[in-house]
C-alpha cells in the first residue's frame, strides 16, 4: 500500500513537472495572437530596422508638429484602429505600431521586443514632432506605460489596461508557479509611478478580459493627479471603441 502511494505521489508529481514545462514552453502563444495586416486604400507604411529584421509602421501622415503612436491589443490587426484614431486625433500624424510578428513584421514578439520597437518608434517620431501622444489598448497598454516612463511622451491614453499580466496570469493558473515561469510580465503598475504626462485610462465597464479591481489598482500606481479614469457604460474589453462614449473620450471630450 505504501509504495503503491508513493508510485502515485511521484507520478503526480511527474505530470506536474510535465504541466510545468509544457507551459514554460507554449506560454508566448497564450499571450501574442499575431494578425495579417489589412489592406486599406491610401494607408501608408514605413519599417524600423531591428535586430531580427524590419518591424511595419502604419502611418497617417499630417501637416505640423504633432503626433501620435498607437500599441494594440494581442490580436489586433492595428490598420484597423486608424479610422477612429485619425478622427479623435484629427491634427496629429499616426504611427501604428505592428509588433513582431504582426502584419509583416519580422521576428518574434516579446516584452523586450516590443519596449525595443516602441522606444524605437517614439525617437523616430519625436525627431520630427516634438509633441507626441502614446496610446495603448489591452497588452498595447502595458508598453504604453513603459514607453511614458522613459520618454517624453506629452499625453498618455490607456484603453481597457491592466495592473499587471503577470498577476492576471497567475489568478488565471493558480495550480502553477506562473511568477517563476513567466517571461513576460508587463507589471504596468510598477512603472505608472514614474509618468508625468497627463493619463487617461478607459475602462469597459463590462469587461470580460480585464477585470476591474486589475484596472482600478493600476490608477492607484499613478502620482496622485497624473491620471484619471473614465469608465464607458454598457461595453465589453472588445466592444468598447463601438460606444460613442469612447470616441469622445479618446478625442478628450
Amino acid at each position: 500500500m505504501m509504495r503503491s502511494a508513493i508510485g502515485l505521489l511521484v507520478a503526480l508529481a511527474l505530470f506536474y513537472a510535465a504541466a510545468c514545462a509544457v507551459l514554460y514552453v507554449v506560454q508566448r502563444s497564450l499571450i501574442y495572437f499575431p494578425q495579417p495586416a489589412s489592406v486599406r486604400a491610401g494607408v501608408s507604411r514605413m519599417t524600423l530596422p531591428g535586430h531580427d529584421g524590419d518591424v511595419l509602421v502604419t502611418v497617417l501622415p499630417r501637416p505640423g508638429r504633432t503626433a501620435l503612436v498607437y500599441f494594440g491589443g494581442n490580436a489586433e490587426d492595428v490598420t484597423a484602429s486608424l479610422p477612429e484614431l485619425a478622427q479623435a486625433f484629427p491634427d496629429r500624424s499616426l504611427y501604428l505600431l505592428h509588433y513582431r510578428g504582426y502584419g509583416g513584421s519580422a521576428g518574434s514578439p516579446s516584452e523586450a521586443a516590443l519596449l525595443d520597437d516602441a522606444r524605437a518608434l517614439f525617437d523616430t517620431v519625436h525627431s520630427d514632432h516634438p509633441d507626441v501622444v502614446a496610446v495603448g489598448r489591452s497588452l498595447g497598454s502595458g508598453v504604453a506605460i513603459q514607453l511614458a516612463a522613459a520618454r517624453p511622451v506629452t499625453r498618455l491614453v490607456l484603453v481597457t489596461p491592466f495592473d499587471s499580466l503577470q498577476e492576471l496570469a497567475a489568478r488565471q493558473f493558480p495550480l502553477f508557479p506562473v511568477r517563476w515561469l513567466l517571461h513576460d510580465k508587463f507589471d504596468s503598475g510598477l512603472h505608472a509611478p514614474r509618468i508625468k504626462a497627463p493619463t487617461l485610462i478607459i475602462a469597459a465597464d463590462q469587461d470580460e478580459i480585464v477585470p476591474r479591481w486589475s484596472t482600478e489598482q493600476l490608477l492607484r500606481h499613478f502620482t496622485p493627479g497624473v491620471a484619471t479614469m473614465k469608465v464607458i457604460h454598457r461595453s465589453g474589453h472588445n466592444t468598447i471603441s463601438n460606444s460613442p462614449e469612447y470616441a469622445a473620450a479618446l478625442a478628450g471630450r
